[in-house]
Order: structure tokens, then C-alpha cells, then sequence
């Protein structure tokens, strides 16, 4: 069964920093490009990071400098590592990738910066 499976959310005061974990059963992760989105409250799904098959990463200006991307093929899990979060981060964290032209989700874990 081909499935992405998310973790690591939680409640965190605003500066302070989260780990979140994207892991694969059925694909590779480092042959494909992975996605990081997100849906805050009232809000469109936005993506606003992604890895390369190459290991080469983008962000969004949102989160540049703040959040890093990484990814330990041994255990074929992607992580997000968030510091100095803020208020607006709040929301729902995605992991996805393109598997045989079709969209893979996993099923999100919320992330709520809250003081």
C-alpha cells in the first residue's frame, strides 16, 4: 500500500519550534519530489516547501529562514524542522507527492501557535 503518513504536530507558543515528519510505504521518497502544504483556518491549501529527487529544496518567503527541509532515505521519511513559529503558522501540515499522475496525501497533522 502506497501511503504518506504525517506527525509531530502540536501546540507550541509563538518562538518556539516543532519537528514534523512525513513517512512513505510503497514509494522511495528520494526519487520523487516531495511537497510540504498547509491550510490555516479559513484558508486555501498553500504549498510552501519542497524537496527535490536531488536533495535540492524550496521555500516560500513566508517560511524561508525559519523552516528547513530534510530527508533520511534510510528511513524513507521527509522532515520539516519549524523555529520561531508564529500565530499565522497555524494550521494543518501536508505531505504530498505525484505517484503515477495521481496526487498523494497523507492525512495531515495541525500545527496551532498559540500563546
Amino acid at each position: 500500500q502506497v501511503q504518506l503518513v504525517e506527525s509531530g504536530g502540536g501546540l507550541v507558543q509563538p518562538g518556539g519550534s516543532l519537528r514534523l515528519s512525513c513517512t512513505a510505504s510503497g514509494i522511495n521518497i528520494s526519487e520523487y519530489t516531495m511537497h510540504w502544504y498547509r491550510q490555516g483556518p479559513e484558508k486555501q491549501r498553500e504549498l510552501f516547501a519542497n524537496i527535490l529527487s536531488d536533495g535540492v529544496t524550496y521555500y516560500l518567503d513566508s517560511v524561508k529562514g525559519r523552516f528547513t527541509l530534510s530527508r533520511d532515505n534510510a528511513k524513507n521519511t521527509m522532515y520539516l524542522q519549524m523555529n520561531d513559529l508564529k500565530p499565522e503558522d497555524t494550521a494543518v501540515y501536508y505531505c504530498n507527492t505525484v505517484w503515477r499522475a495521481r496526487n498523494l496525501w497523507g492525512q495531515g497533522t495541525q500545527v496551532t501557535v498559540s500563546s
